[in-house]
This record gives structure tokens, C-alpha cells and sequence, in this order.
């Protein structure tokens, strides 16, 4: 052989080269997998153990506006970080404060009501400030998510890049609600509380994981923050791609805030619907419908894995715009679907695999959120973006409370589908195609 070097392939090479996994992206992918598990087996169960702690359905709607504020403000200053002091500080931080919110939610159980004057702090309350703390690393930590695959990834292969991170994340999103439901198969409470547990021992794992073995040397330092003047400046500097997605987009997600928060409530509140099955060797299983909402969202999951992959390979032959339709659609119509579905088993499963679809797109979808953005200025363009249509979206979780507890849960859900079947019908008029994707 000489003096040539071999380069002797790894178990993963092939693995990588599939699914564009450079070391990099890997590393991302295994703490978004572990951060995932987390917040998978606690952010959808979370509105059920509100109601539990003593809140009401406007309360609910409440904690979804405070998520709503969160995804509008963080993205950008996470992004703005990210590009400034380097993606795997930045991610280890975000990941580390997460992992304290997963603790407070946890907490909260155990926290009897505290009376200061003539107010009483409910033990719900702990739940809000434990969300501040929780979404760090998923809000926070999007500008260096998107940052990372971009510079790793070829433009023309963007989608199939960000389907990689995708692939591991939503199969963190399959195992998880199946998690919750064997741990809740009887009652939502003890077995939630061995969930938070677990979502704590998972965000400990992935902030090691990130921190150790993801390779700074790719890092692109971004300039210094110089204000909410900066703000501005880079909303304007949006690519021209992304202003009729943000329209879009924003009209889509303004819907699904409306409902999203509530899917839980409809399965295991107003339909009160569980699931009996007969497994060989295991006889007869009786789940809760908190058990069985975690057997839908896991449905919801493996039909989202099946899909992403191809959906975002063909995405390089018919372009971004089609398969980013599309998944508006998907999100658009469900809330509908749902609230008026029959209390039947079999339905609720063919709905949520539906539902599923929606997540075919978000590969495609990121894509062209990062795709136009310079080198240098991934965190901070990913952040702006998130920043226009978190700030937009921000009274929806509000508003649907509202109309859910003193109007009626159907008119909610209906209206939410009226103003996303708006944001579908725009972006197909109006939206844009990224030019490698053309």
C-alpha cells in the first residue's frame, strides 16, 4: 500500500451517506433524539396534568399562549447566540436549563398552593415557569440546529439533510408517547410523575452528548448583537423566499395553535375514549385515554417516519413549494376532523395517522427557511423567521381557551380550520420555490 492512506469506513458510513449524516449532524441528531424523549412523553401530556393540578380549560389555552410567546422570542435570541459564541456552547446552556424545566414540572406535584395576601399560587402556576425553563434548548436552540445542517450539507440536498435530524427526532416522538402510555395505563397520576423523571434523566444525557462530542471547528462565528435595531434590520434582510411562507405559515400555525394544546382533552375529556386490545401471551390490556392519546401519538409518529424520508427525496424533484402544500393542508384540515370524529377506536387511530402526514413536509419546510440564508447568518436568519411568525402567532393558544371554555369546543375547532385552510390557499398562490430545488 505504501505511503497511501486507507480510509477505513465506519458501522454508521452507509447510515450517513443515506440520510446525509455528517459527524456534525450526527451529533445533533443524537441529542435532538434524547432531548425529543423528553419533551414528547411531557408537552403533550401537559395540558391533562394541568387540569389535574386544578386548572381550567381558558388556563390551558393560557399555558398555550405562553409557549406561543416563547417560540416568538427565543428562536431569535437562541440564534443570535448560536451565531456569536458557537453552536455546541450555546446548545449545552440551552440544554442544561431545559433540563431544570423538566425538574420544576415535576416539582409541581408536590407543591402545595401558596396564599401571599389575597392571592393563591396554584400548583399549576409551577407549570408555567417550568415551560420558561423547558423549551430553552428545542426555542432556543433552533438557529444552531439550522446553522449546523447548513453548513454541513450541500444546498440542493437540504431537505434530505434536515430529514436525517427529522428522522431521529420523530422516532424519539414514536417511542415516547408508547412510554407514557405503559407508565399512565391506568391513571394519568402516579405514572406521569415517573414520566418527568425520565424526560430529566434523557435531557442530562443529551446535554453530555452534544457538549462532548459535537466538533467546533465547523463553527461559523457570527457579528456582535447591537439591539433590537438588529432585530429590524434582519426581519427586512428576510430572504424574498421566506415573506409569503412567513404569511403561510403564520395563518397555518395561528390554527393549529388554537387546538393543538386541546387534542388530548378531546380524547381523554369529552370523548373519555380508552383502548382495550388482547396481546398473545399478555391477555387482555384495558388503556386509559391518556394511554391511548400516547398510542395515537405514537400512529401519528411511525406514519411521519415512513413518510419524511421519501417525501423529502422526491422534494428534489418536484420542488419545496408542492410537498410544503401539501403538509399545511394536512395540518389544516385535522382540527375539524377531530372534534367531530365518532368516539370510535379505529377512527381516532386512521385520524391520527392522517395526521401524521403533516410532519412529511417539515424537511422541505426547513429548507426553505435556511436554504436562501448566508453562511455566518443561519441562527440569526432562522431566528428572525421564527421570531415574525412566533410573535403573530402568540395569541392563538389564548384565544382558542377562550372560545373553548365559554363558547364550545367545535366552534374553536372549526374556526381554526377556516383560518388554516386561508394559509393553505395563499401559500399556493403566492409561495416560492428555493432555486436549487426549481
Amino acid at each position: 500500500m505504501g505511503d497511501t492512506e486507507v480510509e477505513v469506513a465506519g458501522p454508521l458510513d452507509a447510515y450517513r451517506q443515506f440520510l446525509s449524516l455528517e459527524r456534525d449532524v450526527l451529533v445533533l441528531s443524537l441529542a435532538m433524539f434524547a432531548f425529543s424523549l423528553g419533551f414528547q412523553m411531557t408537552n403533550r401530556f401537559l395540558p391533562d396534568y394541568l387540569v389535574y393540578l386544578g386548572a381550567t380549560g381558558f388556563i390551558v389555552g393560557l399555558f398555550a399562549t405562553l409557549g406561543n410567546v416563547i417560540g416568538a422570542v427565543y428562536p431569535y435570541y437562541g440564534g443570535v447566540v448560536s451565531d456569536r459564541i458557537g453552536s455546541r456552547f450555546a446548545l449545552t446552556v440551552f440544554g442544561l436549563v431545559s433540563t431544570l424545566g423538566f425538574g420544576i414540572w415535576l416539582a409541581s406535584a408536590f407543591i402545595d398552593p401558596i396564599g401571599i395576601g389575597d392571592i393563591v399560587l396554584e400548583p399549576w402556576v409551577w407549570v408555567f415557569v417550568g415551560l420558561l425553563l423547558a423549551q430553552c434548548w428545542k426555542s432556543f436552540g433552533i438557529g444552531g440546529h439550522y446553522a449546523i445542517v447548513k453548513q454541513s450539507v450541500p444546498p440542493d440536498r437540504l431537505a434530505r439533510g434536515f430529514a436525517s435530524t427529522e428522522t431521529f427526532r420523530r422516532t424519539a416522538f414514536l417511542i415516547a408517547p408508547l412510554i407514557v402510555a405503559v407508565l399512565v395505563a391506568d391513571a394519568l397520576i402516579p405514572g406521569f410523575l415517573w414520566v418527568l423523571a425520565i424526560a430529566i434523566f434523557f435531557g442530562l444525557i443529551g446535554t453530555l452528548a452534544q457538549h462532548l462530542l459535537y466538533e467546533t471547528e465547523a463553527d461559523s462565528i457570527g457579528k456582535r448583537f447591537q439591539g433590537f435595531g438588529q432585530i429590524i434590520d434582519d426581519i427586512k434582510a428576510l430572504p424574498v423566499e421566506h415573506r409569503p411562507l412567513i404569511i403561510a405559515d403564520t395563518l397555518v400555525r395561528f390554527a393549529n395553535g388554537m387546538v393543538y394544546v386541546f387534542f388530548i382533552l378531546v380524547i381523554t375529556r369529552i370523548m373519555d375514549i380508552g383502548l382495550t386490545v388482547t396481546l398473545p401471551w399478555m391477555g387482555t390490556i384495558n388503556l386509559s385515554p391518556a394511554a391511548f392519546f400516547g398510542v395515537l401519538l405514537a400512529i401519528e409518529m411511525l406514519i411521519a417516519l415512513i413518510s419524511m424520508a421519501p417525501v423529502s427525496i422526491l422534494a428534489e424533484r418536484t420542488g419545496l413549494k408542492t410537498v410544503i402544500g401539501l403538509s399545511f393542508l394536512v395540518y389544516a384540515i385535522f382540527p375539524v376532523l377531530l372534534i367531530f370524529a365518532p368516539a370510535d377506536q379505529l377512527v381516532l387511530i386512521a385520524l391520527f395517522a392522517f395526521s401524521g402526514l403533516r410532519f412529511a413536509g417539515l424537511p422541505a419546510h426547513k429548507a426553505l427557511i435556511i436554504g436562501p440564508a448566508e453562511i455566518g447568518a443561519g441562527g440569526r436568519t432562522t431566528g428572525s423567521y421564527y421570531f415574525v411568525r412566533g410573535a403573530l402567532v402568540i395569541p392563538s393558544g389564548a384565544l382558542g381557551g377562550v372560545i373553548w371554555e365559554f363558547l364550545s369546543p367545535e366552534l374553536s375547532f372549526s374556526i381554526a380550520t377556516v383560518i388554516g385552510l386561508i394559509g393553505v390557499g395563499y401559500f399556493a398562490i403566492f409561495g416560492k420555490e428555493f432555486e436549487p430545488y426549481a
